[in-house]
């Protein structure tokens, strides 16, 4: 299958969610294919801005994530995330991604405002969706204040100034939390999903419980984005390696299990947030 849009994905997702993963090594992107293949279930890999970082480039990655999409039988597709420059996200779009986040959140509001509208605008003039971010979502560092909340009437107003095509808000999630009680803001969430008219976009999942997750669709969220259970799990399962043979040194020995484990975390998500488990719960 080749890749599919981020609108078509969330499309068919509905009325669970989209799930969305980091990835950070091959591995993760191997183990999320694999893991929406078995769930039949459609899902995005994302590349942070942070990775990256860390790969000292773009280019390797997403044509490695690409490819993998491109040879899956599920519907995936592949999406930058949380971009501070416009010059990432050219890149990204001149490396074939056609979904990007924006993250304009460390700027001030008026300058968030103005740098969305550019990158927006440059984006749709080549067919590339667009997310960006109103809100501090926590576990950031300095740009992100834990305990901001979205406000509706400014939600839909940045949208409306913006033309972004989804909108991260935050709701009471934090980035990279190892434990799962974060509670979100339900009733914010209702009237943001009411408010908003693009899809809306839950970060740090990670540390918000299974059931705070179906609650988070039932009122309206549309993206979920994962990272932080899959770090612990491919950490995990290396660890345990490691730890039993202390002289292993052929990487594939502990990236295997790494990656089933990251498998399983994935198909576990996909599940939760399949149609069927949302509506039910």
């Amino acid at each position: 299958m080749t890749e599919t849009s981020v609108p078509e994905l969330l499309a068919a997702a509905r009325p669970g969610a989209l799930a969305a993963f980091n990835v950070i090594t091959l591995e993760h992107a191997e183990a999320v294919a694999a893991a929406a293949e078995s769930a039949k279930r459609p899902a995005i890999l994302q590349i942070s801005e942070n990775t990256v970082r860390h790969h000292g480039g773009l280019a390797p990655l997403a044509r490695a994530c690409r490819q993998i999409a491109a040879d899956s039988s599920a519907a995936l597709a592949v999406h930058l995330d949380h971009a501070t420059t416009a010059e990432l996200i050219e890149a990204a779009v001149a490396l074939g991604i056609t979904s990007v986040m924006y993250d304009g959140s460390a700027r001030t509001d008026a300058e968030n405002r103005s740098t969305t509208v550019t990158v927006t605008r440059w984006c749709h003039a080549r067919g590339v969706f667009v997310e960006a971010e109103l809100g501090a979502v926590g576990g950031k560092g300095g740009a992100h204040t834990p305990g901001v909340r979205t406000d509706p009437a400014e939600a839909a107003a940045f949208v409306a100034a913006t033309g972004v095509d989804a909108l991260a808000v935050a709701v009471g999630s934090e980035h990279a939390m190892r434990t799962r009680d974060a509670r979100l803001d339900d009733a914010l969430i209702g009237r943001l999903a009411a408010s908003v008219p693009v899809p809306l976009v839950l970060h740090g999942s990670s540390g918000v419980p299974d059931a705070g997750l179906l609650s988070a669709v039932r009122h309206g969220m549309s993206k979920i984005n994962l990272a932080t259970r899959l770090n612990i799990a491919f950490t995990g399962a290396a660890r345990a390696v490691l730890t039993e043979d202390p002289a292993a040194t052929d990487p594939r020995r502990y990236l295997a299990p790494a990656r089933r484990a990251v498998q399983a975390e994935v198909e576990h998500f996909l599940r939760l947030l399949d149609p069927a488990a949302a509506t039910a719960a």
